[in-house]
């Protein structure tokens, strides 16, 4: 698939990358890579593990360098941007780091007074749903607890961009949804995010746009509701024929097809009048993701074989 062009500049947009590479020795982690997010705008990078995203993210939070393309975050070139610029972003990492000796409120205090206008401390501990733990060591939290912390610390600053990655790992789903809440509430403010997660409910709920990276390359972008495009979201009808064979068929007119095996069912007096364990199917997110990653998986491996074979 081809990737989203988009003619917006670099001053329209929180992020603007046009053909970002990365390459360690032979191995290629990121190849050609253009992205934009607007301003105000969450975007959801998903793939699976070793995809690229990581590296994507390193590399727009200024941590890595890129080993070609253009890269502008929040109008500046992350490796070479001011001091100033640091307090533009927040940073929610996969991994929680030492937390020391200090209580959230401590924390947040700390992290609040390098920032030109920081939120106020309650009003962190209350977005984050850690009020009643204020004044409890940290390092003492659940695992659950320590997640939220690191969003406090990484929305105390009002960031203008907000990096989350895998943010509500270790969350109950009551958790993450009033994470959710959290999260539309800085969207509204005009906050930037870039979202990674392994919860296709959760890129569905917010995410503005997804892109999906694999092998190192974005294979599709779009609102998740059109991910995958037309085709991708053609109904399924599953069901067993006369002899107990499961069969399978995409059709756009699932009900003139159920109608029809439904006939064919009385005509051939299957039990009940109707095929056995008959179901419709619409393809959800998690159903497309799964095929363009696996599509892409079958491309990479049939070009490795290619590429085997012109070697011998």
């Amino acid at each position: 698939m081809t990737q989203h062009q988009d003619h917006r500049s670099p001053a329209d947009t929180a992020v603007h990358v046009r053909g970002l590479e990365k390459r360690y020795g032979d191995r290629t982690i990121l190849e050609g890579i253009d992205l934009d997010i607007a301003r105000g705008e969450t975007y959801a990078l998903l793939g699976p593990n070793g995809a690229g995203k990581s590296t994507t993210i390193e590399v727009l939070e200024g941590i890595r360098r890129p080993g070609g393309g253009e890269v502008s975050v929040l109008g500046a070139n992350p490796l070479s941007a001011p001091r100033a610029w640091r307090s533009r972003i927040g940073i929610v990492a996969q991994d929680t780091g030492d937390l020391g000796p200090y209580t959230p409120r401590e924390l947040i205090g700390h992290f609040g007074r390098l920032s030109a206008n920081p939120r106020p401390v309650d009003e962190v501990l209350d977005l984050v749903g850690l009020t009643a733990q204020a004044g409890r060591r940290a390092s003492k939290m659940s695992g659950g607890q320590k997640r939220r912390l690191d969003v406090a610390l990484g929305i105390v600053g009002r960031p203008e961009l907000l990096f989350l990655d895998e943010p509500t790992t270790g969350f109950d789903p009551e958790a993450r949804r009033q994470f959710w809440v959290m999260l539309e509430q800085l969207t509204a403010e005009g906050t930037s995010i870039l979202l990674t997660t392994h919860y296709l409910d959760e890129a569905a709920h917010l995410a503005d746009r997804v892109g999906v990276l694999s092998g190192g390359v974005l294979v599709a972008e779009d609102p998740p509701e059109r991910l995958g495009g037309a085709e991708a979201r053609v109904p399924v009808v599953t069901w067993r024929d006369a002899g107990g064979r499961a069969r399978e068929q995409r059709t756009p007119e699932p009900g003139a097809l159920v109608e029809r095996l439904m006939r064919e069912a009385r005509e051939a007096g299957v039990p009940g009048g109707e095929p056995i364990a008959l179901e419709i199917r619409r393809p959800s997110l998690e159903d497309i993701y799964l095929d363009l990653i696996g599509e892409t998986a079958g491309d990479l491996a049939a070009a490795g074989a290619s590429t085997t074979g012109a070697l011998r």
